[in-house]
């Protein structure tokens, strides 16, 4: 992947499939701040794999491993969540290194995050057969006690960068369809999102590769090394 152009993500795809080695599932991580678009690049890139090449390929988003609305609850942190440490991160190492690891064939479970209910949910994705996992979430590249063991566990980590101001439009059509109220949502954003999004943009230099989404398309800030 060279940088200071655009390309597709069928081209992306193709580069992917061409690091996939046999006998071995590869782990991809897309990482970057909320509301960048991982989960879109993640979707379109799985799909993209398995329609144009036949490669099997699923997302392993990493909000499945949100601690539960009770959990945060019990210890006042509900209104947190989203930070780091609101996350069962020993639990997503855990289950990270068994998807890398497990042999092809062989059942790995993974959960999601509701946004509906505001909570995960357990096991709700299967990887069996699949020789891509495409694992998106935030802090995939933070360099904190638990989460600095995740990269190990990844083949290759791009960072999807965006404008602040495209972070937060993005972030308040996100809280208002969830159910806040406009000013909930500002304060949700001023109070948490955008210090993630500080927080995870200090992470960017450790990325294999830096993109940008534009108009479907993703410029290629910095190469892969």
């Amino acid at each position: 992947m060279s940088s200071g152009f655009e390309i597709s993500v069928i081209e992306l795809a193709a580069e992917v499939v061409a690091r996939i080695p046999d006998g071995r599932r590869y782990v991809l991580g897309i990482a970057g701040p909320p509301a960048a678009g991982k989960s879109t690049l993640a979707q379109n890139l799985a799909a993209a794999v398995w329609s144009e090449h036949a490669v099997p390929a699923e997302i392993a988003p990493m909000d499945g491993f949100h601690k539960t609305s009770a959990e945060l609850e019990a210890v006042g942190a509900r209104h947190r969540k989203g930070e780091p440490d609101t996350f069962d991160v020993a639990g997503f190492v855990e289950r990270l290194k068994l998807l890398r690891e497990a042999p092809l064939g062989q059942r790995v479970m993974w959960p999601i995050y509701d946004r509906g209910l505001h909570d995960p949910v357990p096991d709700a994705i299967t990887f069996a057969a699949q020789r891509l996992a495409v694992v998106e979430g935030n802090y995939l590249l933070l360099d904190q006690p638990g989460w600095s063991e995740v990269r190990a566990h990844l083949d290759e980590v791009w960072y999807l960068d965006a404008k602040d101001d495209v972070i937060e439009r993005r972030l308040t059509d996100r809280h208002l369809l969830g159910g806040k109220t406009i000013e909930q949502a500002k304060v949700k954003i001023a109070d948490s999102d955008m210090p993630n999004a500080r927080l995870i943009a200090g992470t960017r230099d450790h990325a294999s590769s830096v993109l940008r989404e534009n108009g479907g398309r993703y410029i290629v800030i910095r190469a892969g090394r």
